[in-house]
């Protein structure tokens, strides 16, 4: 196919897009004015482990907590810091103990892991699925030991993990739950809100997140045992006692400083306000960019699982290059010549990282399991990182229709030149000719190779 007559960008031609995408997060009047007004009052940071209305920290906070529950049919929402801070407080509400193991996905964010290292806990790393890239039920089954305490599905990219199938094996080995909706608010499944269905779900306010509040996260849960554990956690294990009337710095477990701040709160209730409108556009986007795919050779748009909606944190397609022609890494090199923001795969698997390869998270001298972290652990995991995976980050408001028709354009036009991609000679020769192309060249053109998988 070549629907386009003209030149590659990668081959010395022009680019497909000259402008930048549209900047994220958007942040409109009515987030500064809720920031200034928490600054008016004086009110920054306020929770006091005395008895009264600011124990469970300031009025923006107590509102957050409300709207969040309320969106999501649970009892309690419980505001941290961070997603970081808020999944390890759940580990230690759900009763993990030093040396005992919490199944993860290897392909996520660190701290879907590292939150069982920080409760002297040990991750084991379960496959994914190669359709949905969500945590498998039967690799998580294949992992259950004596010592698994937990296990925590990430809603990957904003699609929904099998948490029928997850669940199930929860209930058969007496497994807590603990989801990672971090990529995922707003994201139902069969029904539910992400995050309502396993035993506490957590939730991220970072920058690049749907919804932010600069930093911040948000943990809910309809048991309360979990929901008194974390405040406690959040709050360096302070409690109240029955009859007391003034602070007593009385701690009952150890606990941590993980408050959020007033401002945080108030900037984070006005975006929770345009949740789902942020949502609609990215499913709309999205949506397009499928459809308009239809056709072309080697690339799989994300599938949706039956009666659930995606949050399409990232748009991530599978890659064949038997059919499209040209390996991963051309196209990829390819498209972005051509001015689009592309990258390869997602994070590496996270047992390849360091903390793992050298040993350093099972070196607790009270563990006595078989956690492994050695290459080729989760087959599926590699290949779609080192494959088959490409994932778009700029599909959200306020990016339009005609940004994802140069994503198109530019696919069309890669895929086109296929032939004389494979023809012109290695990646670094093809690096040359589009340095040499008209126009300014955009920064980082071509990232190294470790930089091949970080989102673009």
């Amino acid at each position: 196919m070549n629907d386009s007559p003209q030149k590659l960008a990668l081959l010395g031609g022009p680019k497909t897009r000259h402008t930048p995408f549209p900047p994220h997060p958007v942040i409109g009047k009515e987030e500064k004015q809720a920031v200034l007004d928490v600054l008016s009052r004086g009110k920054l940071s306020t929770f006091l482990a005395v008895p009264g209305e600011y124990f469970n920290g300031g009025a923006e906070i107590r509102r957050f907590e409300r709207e969040f529950a309320d969106y999501h049919g649970v009892r309690f929402a419980v505001a941290f810091n961070s997603a970081t801070a808020a999944l390890h407080a759940a580990v230690a509400a759900v009763g993990v103990q030093p040396g005992e193991e919490v199944i993860v996905p290897p392909y996520t964010f660190t701290s879907t892991a590292t939150c069982a290292l920080m409760h002297n806990a040990i991750p084991v790393f379960a496959d994914i699925d190669d359709t949905y890239f969500c945590l498998d039920p039967a690799a998580v089954a294949r992992s259950v030991s004596p010592l698994t305490r937990a296990l925590i599905p990430v809603h990957l990219f904003g699609g929904t993990a099998d948490m029928d199938g997850l669940l199930a094996v929860a209930r058969k080995h007496n497994l807590k739950v603990i989801e990672d909706c971090a990529q995922a608010p707003g994201a139902e499944y069969r029904g539910r809100k992400v995050g309502a269905i396993g035993d506490c779900g957590v939730f991220s306010f970072t920058e690049s997140k749907t919804i932010t509040s600069g930093e911040g996260g948000m943990l809910i849960t309809s048991d309360e045992q979990i929901a008194e554990v974390v405040r406690m956690v959040r709050n360096h294990g302070e409690i109240i006692l029955d009859g007391q009337k003034e602070r007593t710095y009385r701690s009952t477990i150890l606990g941590w400083n993980y408050r959020m701040t007033e401002m945080d709160a108030a900037l984070g209730r006005v975006q929770f306000g345009r949740l789902d409108t942020l949502n609609a556009v990215r499913r709309d986007l999205c949506g397009y960019l499928s459809r308009q795919l239809s056709g072309l050779p080697g690339l799989t748009p994300p599938a949706v699982r039956a009666d659930c909606t995606h949050g399409f944190y990232l748009y991530a397609m599978k890659f064949d290059p038997a059919t499209a022609g040209i390996s991963r890494s051309q196209f990829l090199h390819a498209v972005q010549a051509e001015g689009l923001p592309i990258a390869a795969g997602y994070v590496r698997p996270l047992y390849l990282n360091p903390i793992y390869q050298e040993n350093r998270a099972a070196a607790f001298a009270f563990y006595r399991g078989q956690a492994r972290y050695e290459k080729g652990l989760c087959a599926v995991t590699e290949r779609m990182h080192e494959q088959e995976l490409l994932t778009l980050s700029v599909l959200r408001a306020p990016a339009t229709r005609a940004d994802v028709d140069d994503f198109v354009a530019a696919f069309k036009k890669v895929l086109g030149g296929a032939a004389e991609i494979r023809n012109a000679g290695t990646i670094e020769t093809l690096q040359g000719s589009a340095r040499h192309a008209p126009g300014p060249a955009p920064a980082k053109l071509f990232p190294s190779r470790d930089r091949e998988g970080a989102v673009a």
